[in-house]
């Protein structure tokens, strides 16, 4: 899981540190496939959402596939503003919200 700034897809210093071990881990489980989640705030309308979402999902799968990760093992969706991790209206919340995730759908061995 990394973290965006406020509408923002750009990945962070302190992000590339988490998708560089991601990209290792997957470069060492090469069965696996996985599916890259972009997440939004409340802020903002729905659709806004999901485009910002579909942005910060495809910067990761950008970032993991120029580490050497084939893209066929990367799927990627936007979940908007729709799948909150915190509840609130603030910036505590809104800050855990705008992430994106990796998840193993796939594979091993």
């Amino acid at each position: 899981r990394i973290f965006f700034g406020l509408d923002k897809f750009n990945i962070s210093k302190e992000a590339s540190t988490t998708l560089d071990k991601q990209a290792a881990w997957l470069d060492a489980n090469k069965g696996v496939t996985v599916r890259i989640e972009g997440h939004c705030d409340e802020r903002g309308t729905r659709e806004y959402n999901l485009a910002l979402g579909e942005r910060r999902a495809n910067a990761v799968n950008d970032y993991l596939v120029a580490k050497g990760i084939n893209p066929d093992r990367i799927v990627t969706i936007s979940w908007g503003k729709e799948k909150p991790v915190a509840n609130g209206s603030n910036e505590s919340a809104w800050r855990q919200n705008r992430r994106g995730v990796t998840r193993v759908i796939g594979g091993g061995s």
